[in-house]
């Protein structure tokens, strides 16, 4: 018997619409510490709380690692590209930009990684109706940076800039993450050894370039950000999402980009009264349409409408 197809049924959604909360959170969460202890301060503390999470899941779960020096070495990449490089922009901007705007320019990461991997793989190349997508969503890009980037850039512009590296990072650390398949290591087990790895990295930067106490200091709610970062907005959102993409299947998964801005713009707006702005809000709307329009689903409908 063959097994069901994995689809999205309301039970996926809802876990769909719950993890874009988590994820949209972390936007909230380092908004708030950023603007009490150093970046790199609490970049580590993200990935070392972050690392002790996911690997008390894998204890209890009785997740088996990888040993051999190769497919660490391919976790460290990872770490650098996907958390370290990434998170760091990302926590950067968040001292320039609202929580929000960060979201929104974080979202063209599929739109990054679909062109990094039409130039790095052989089988994943763009196609008419991608490249449409991928026209829009930069049209959304220009909305949200403005011509600023060019003739007069300032911290904002440059923060802005940050998160679009941050997303072409994500991309390079997508692309290069498919092999793990290929070697059999499961999402989890290289989720955590990314993590891990780029916890060795980030943390002797975090020391060199802050007292070790920069920490201690800092009040209960910051705190309480980087908990929630490392154990809510990573190890327990990852597991969720690997939890769905079982469920429902990667197709149906990738709509979380779609709605990640959306809940850091709500976050944003209840936590902290951060507003979004005309532009941004229609910044937000082309890239959410070119996401769509590369996902494909909305051209079908057109086309059988």
């Amino acid at each position: 018997m063959n097994a069901a197809a994995p689809r999205l049924d309301l039970t996926s959604a809802l876990l769909l619409v719950f993890l874009s909360v988590l994820w949209g959170g972390s936007f909230l969460f380092a908004k708030i510490a950023v603007t009490a202890i150093p970046v790199a301060v609490a970049l580590a503390a993200r990935v070392i709380i972050g690392a002790i999470g996911l690997g008390l899941y894998l204890i209890v779960t009785r997740h088996a690692l990888p040993t051999e020096l190769r497919i660490w070495r391919m976790f460290l990449f990872m770490g650098i590209f996907n958390n370290a490089i990434p998170f760091g922009l990302l926590f950067w901007a968040q001292t320039e930009i609202s929580a929000g705007l960060g979201a929104i320019l974080n979202a063209t990461t599929p739109i990054f990684t679909l062109i990094i991997a039409h130039l790095m793989t052989r089988d994943e190349k763009i196609t008419r109706d991608k490249l449409l997508g991928i026209a829009i969503g930069f049209c959304g890009v220009a909305v949200l940076v403005g011509p600023s980037l060019l003739f007069d850039p300032d911290r904002a512009t440059w923060a802005k800039f940050a998160c679009i590296v941050a997303s072409i990072s994500y991309g390079c650390a997508s692309v290069f993450g498919r092999r793990f398949a290929r070697e059999k290591i499961s999402p989890i087990s290289a989720t955590f050894g990314q993590v891990v790895t780029s916890s060795i990295v980030i943390l002797p930067i975090a020391l060199f370039f802050n007292p070790v106490d920069s920490i201690a200091h800092a009040s209960t709610p910051v705190l309480l950000a980087l908990l929630a970062l490392g154990l809510v907005s990573t190890s327990f959102a990852y597991v969720l999402f690997y939890k769905i993409l079982a469920r429902a299947g990667a197709t149906n998964v990738s709509l979380v980009t779609l709605l990640v801005p959306v809940s850091a713009t709500i976050l944003g707006a209840l936590v902290l009264g951060e507003t979004l702005t005309p532009m941004q809000g229609l910044g937000m709307a082309l890239i959410g349409v070119g996401l769509l329009v590369m996902d494909g689903r909305l051209v079908r409908h057109l086309r059988a409408a």
